[in-house]
């Protein structure tokens, strides 16, 4: 390999040089051939040259008036060909390639002068003048040309946008359960078309994005029409009712007869009755042991107290769970649960302590649970019993609202959706302005609904959440573990990772966050877009760099590993691009699993689509009076209860032991 050595560099200066001296030569013997006469006039002749010239017009040089003229300029050319100018980022090639037109056009058309002018003296003054004017302007438009530094990458692609693209994939991945998302990418400046392919999506699907981001217009729907399109029972939290659940709804009726059997349609509004089904999420033949009972207890009251999700495992906040997993199995074990209900609960709840104890003390298998609330009663530990007992009947409490009974008070339908002989697809919907309520009792629907959904030998299921974090689901990371194998996809929507840890504690937060398969997310920002980031890896991209000095100029390129998808992009992804990336099948490998694209929405055909959606029919016609009614009549069905309790106790000589009179 040659080295570049201060001596080369030194030789070939010096040829250089000598190349450009010989070019100058050269346009002087042209001036001295063509315009002899003015130089005889002006007494600048000498036998010397005479002779000189007259040897080289044999050589045929002056044959042509331009052959001369045109060597002359090509010595120069190549002159510069070696030039090594100090760089300068604010020249261009622009610039420099006009200087040098503009010269070569004047040092050609210099030839009108001798034409246009019938002096000699002043033909060959202008000519001279001319022609040495081009020279020098195509000499420095070189010399400019040389100092140009080369690929003005510094003033292209600000944001480095052409070398964070990468190949995405561009096939179209079906099965009878994928979900297929149309889109287009941009790779090195070119748009090509692109599908996201959700081949299995038992392996659960995160939809990340901030307000506006387009996660439901763009993802979730099409989760919803697809999988009914499948044949996939469905659930639907709706949280903005009844945006998702119209969707569902329509997609349901042009596609129901697809269906092996054809499912129900059921919806849970609390704020429209007429539009609602009755449903009693504490159904007696869903609840085979007091576990049941217990973890419906945790579910309703974490999600009326949020703050407790962090605390769990704390005294005062495990009595209350266990005081309501009492009473919830003590009335689904009276009279093989005919009062089993929400409202039922609610209402024994709020019975004076002696007679609540009393008729609790009846059932042996909730003994264990209220021993303690019996032994600080009895011991007059008012503040310790209040302390466990009251937050759990104050909490409670504000779910006592006629609309709220009658709903959770009914029989409709029960939550096996996926039950192959009754197919269903049900959407449940909240309200905003009454999050904190509606949320609890959503979250023990969905709770309960998620354990009889995950068992084996069902028909295959879709569970989708919008704004997942407005509902509590305790052990959601266990159903996204184990619920692929039985055919369950969940689909979860959340605006941010700080808002999923702070409304479900930063452990939960990250088991769902690191165990999810599929994960779709528009513009998210802060450790969200950090996460994230490092989730879809790096690629190969180029990198250039170049110095400049007083004696020379370096350009570098070179390749190296950085992120395929920087947070500060992410950050500032506009609605309708996502980036994310898919998991796949043994059977149906994705090589190119991450993607950044914007989905193609056809938006024109889903707007004529919505302007022919069919309202949510009313289910039954309802006034005011048989809302209340039902309110009363489980009020009377709780005191008819105690009282009957506490005459078999009075009247039964075994049982009059379990009766509690606090003395006074």
């Amino acid at each position: 390999m040659a080295m570049h050595t201060g001596e080369n560099e030194q030789g070939l200066r010096k040829i250089l040089d000598m190349t450009r001296l010989m070019s100058i030569l050269l346009l002087a013997l042209h001036f001295y051939y063509y315009c002899y006469g003015a130089f005889v006039q002006w007494q600048l002749t000498t036998t010397l040259t005479d002779r000189l010239l007259q040897n080289i017009e044999g050589t045929g040089l002056f044959d042509h008036f331009y052959t001369s003229k045109a060597i002359a300029m090509a010595f120069l050319a190549i002159s510069l060909l070696g030039a090594k100018g100090r760089k300068k980022e604010t020249l261009s090639h622009k610039k420099a390639s006009a200087i040098i037109v503009i010269g070569l056009l004047i040092y050609f058309a210099s030839y009108w002068c001798i034409k246009a002018v019938s002096a000699a003296e002043t033909a060959a003054l202008c000519y001279m003048g001319v022609t040495t004017i081009g020279f020098i302007l195509m000499l420095t438009g070189g010399t400019l040309l040389s100092r140009v530094v080369q690929g003005k990458f510094i003033h292209k692609d600000v944001f480095n946008k052409a070398n964070e693209t990468f190949p995405q994939e561009e096939r179209l991945l079906q099965n009878e359960f994928s979900i297929n998302l149309p889109a287009r990418y941009n790779l090195k400046g070119r748009w090509r078309r692109s599908w996201i392919n959700i081949i299995n999506p038992f392996r659960a699907l995160l939809v990340l994005g901030s307000p506006g981001s387009g996660k439901s217009y763009f993802v979730i729907r099409h989760v919803i029409t697809q999988h009914i399109k499948k044949g996939f029972t469905m659930f639907v939290y709706d949280f903005k009712f009844a945006d998702l659940s119209l969707v569902a709804y329509n997609t349901y009726l042009k596609y129901r007869h697809l269906y092996p059997v054809a499912p129900q349609f059921h919806v849970i509004n609390f704020d429209d009755l007429s539009r609602s089904h009755r449903c009693n999420p504490l159904e007696p033949s869903t609840m085979s042991d007091i576990t049941d009972a217990a973890e419906s207890a945790r579910t309703i009251l974490m999600g009326l107290n949020r703050e407790w999700i962090k605390r769990q495992g704390d005294f005062f906040v495990e009595s209350p769970i266990n005081f309501l997993s009492a009473v919830i199995w003590f009335l689904r074990r009276y009279q093989d649960g005919e009062f089993c209900t929400l409202p039922h609960v609610i209402e024994l709840m709020q019975v004076d302590y002696d007679t609540l104890f009393s008729v609790l003390r009846t059932e042996k298998e909730i003994e264990v649970l209220i021993n303690p609330f019996i032994t600080a009663y009895l011991n007059d530990a008012m503040e310790q019993l209040e302390g466990q007992i009251a937050a759990a009947k104050v909490a409670m409490a504000r779910l006592s609202s006629p609309q709220i009974y009658y709903v959770l008070s009914g029989n409709d339908f029960t939550l096996d959706i996926n039950n192959p002989e009754e197919p269903k697809i049900v959407c449940m919907g909240n309200n905003p302005q009454k999050l904190q309520i509606y949320g609890a009792v959503l979250s023990l629907y969905v709770t309960r609904l998620v354990k009889l959904v995950n068992r084996k030998g069902m028909q295959k299921s879709s569970l989708i959440f919008d704004e997942f974090p407005t509902i509590y689901l305790n052990n959601m990371d266990s159903l996204i573990a184990t619920a692929r194998s039985n055919k369950v996809a969940t689909s979860l929507g959340v605006q941010d990772f700080s808002q999923l840890r702070k409304d479900y504690g930063k452990e939960q937060a990250d088991v769902i966050m690191n165990i999810t398969g599929n994960i779709i997310s528009g513009q998210v920002t802060g450790e969200t877009a950090k996460q994230l980031s490092e989730r879809f890896g790096k690629i190969m991209q180029d990198r250039s760099s170049y110095s400049i000095n007083s004696s020379d100029t370096s350009i570098s390129r070179s390749k190296q590993l950085d992120a395929a998808i920087p947070p500060s992009k992410i950050a500032a992804l506009s609605s309708g691009e996502f980036v994310g990336m898919v998991a796949d099948n043994p059977d149906q490998k994705i090589e190119l699993k991450a993607f950044h694209c914007q989905l193609s929405n056809d938006h024109d055909a889903l707007k004529k689509e919505q302007e022919h959606y069919e309202e949510i029919p009313i289910i039954k016609k309802l006034d005011n009076t048989i809302i209340q009614r039902n309110y009363l009549q489980i009020k009377q069905d709780v005191q008819d209860l105690v009282q009957s309790q506490m005459e078999d106790l009075l009247n039964h000589p075994g049982l009059k032991h379990l009766i509690i009179k606090k003395e006074k």
